[in-house]
């Protein structure tokens, strides 16, 4: 390395804050595609994904991994898996964006981590310890505290962060690059989004034809999901957990500054709902921190 060089853990650390960032402003790109229903958005977004990846995959000179995972059915069966669940959250996300409801999208992504910490307890059994129980628990209280102040369940906060934690956890299962694996969901998910896209342009109703403005955002949606994903990849390599784990609350942050800023409601019982959440993730970074310092004197 020469002295003008950032140090391998610098690099990864601007690439992971540049994903957080790119996923926490997203709300902005996807605003300016208004003009179109979530259907048609994400059926572009699978479409417009599968260039971005091949290049990708092109110049990384991946293809001897692609035909692997390509020969081996319970990876494939895997990835279909994850596609649904990737595309049910693609159209979620985009659809409560439309719909002015980027506060409950920041919601769900900050409940992602401690629904994590509960699947690690039920599903692997592992040991929480009193500070990741306090997070489960105030998170807990926070989604009660929105049932009952609000008057409602927090349906696409929670949809979001089940479908976010069931593909991050299948995907672990799954031996196959990150890249190719997506490659692999996106093809997946591009295939019956083209005819589909061929009857919503036979009928009249897609917004692809309606100028060279609207043509550009649905082809830019590739980019915007394949970006931020690969800048993630490049960072969780170089970072350790507790570092990636704090990082992660970038983006539900900034979608919370967006949803502000786009002037949605946010009330007394959303302040505590949202305390409450954030109180449960100061004790799940607490928990980060104690397991990185044990881990570094061992």
């Amino acid at each position: 390395m020469t002295p003008t060089q950032p140090p391998e853990s610098m690099r990864a650390g601007i690439a992971a804050l540049s994903s957080y960032t790119i996923w926490g402003l997203s709300p902005i790109f996807y605003k300016l595609l208004g003009f179109a229903s979530a259907t048609e958005i994400v059926l572009h977004r699978a479409l417009w994904s599968v260039p971005t990846l091949l290049l990708v995959i092109w110049a990384g000179k991946n293809w001897t991994a692609v035909v692997s995972a390509l020969t081996k059915p319970n990876v494939l069966g895997l990835l279909l898996l994850t596609a649904i669940l990737i595309a049910a959250n693609w159209w979620t996300f985009i659809f409560a964006v439309n719909e002015g409801r980027v506060l409950e999208v920041s919601l769900g992504y900050f409940i992602n981590p401690l629904m994590n910490v509960a699947v690690g307890l039920l599903v692997f059994r592992e040991k929480l310890g009193p500070w990741r129980i306090a997070a489960i628990a105030l998170a807990l209280i926070g989604v009660i505290n929105q049932v009952v102040s609000v008057g409602h369940l927090p349906v696409l906060a929670l949809f979001l962060a089940v479908t976010f934690t069931a593909y991050g956890y299948i995907r672990k299962t799954i031996a196959v690059d990150g890249r190719v694996g997506m490659l692999v969901e996106t093809v997946i998910i591009a295939i019956p989004s083209m005819i589909a896209l061929g009857f919503v342009t036979a009928q009249g109703q897609g917004h692809f034809n309606d100028g060279w403005w609207p043509a550009t955002l649905l082809i830019l949606t590739g980019p915007m999901t394949v970006a931020p994903l690969l800048l993630f990849i490049i960072g969780a390599r170089g970072l350790n957990m507790a570092t990636l784990g704090i990082l992660q609350f970038v983006a539900p942050s900034l979608q919370f500054a967006c949803a502000v800023a786009y002037g949605e409601v946010f009330t007394p019982a959303h302040a505590v709902t949202f305390g409450f959440i954030w109180a449960g993730l100061a004790c799940f970074t607490v928990s980060m921190l104690r397991r990185a310092k044990k881990e570094v004197a061992a």
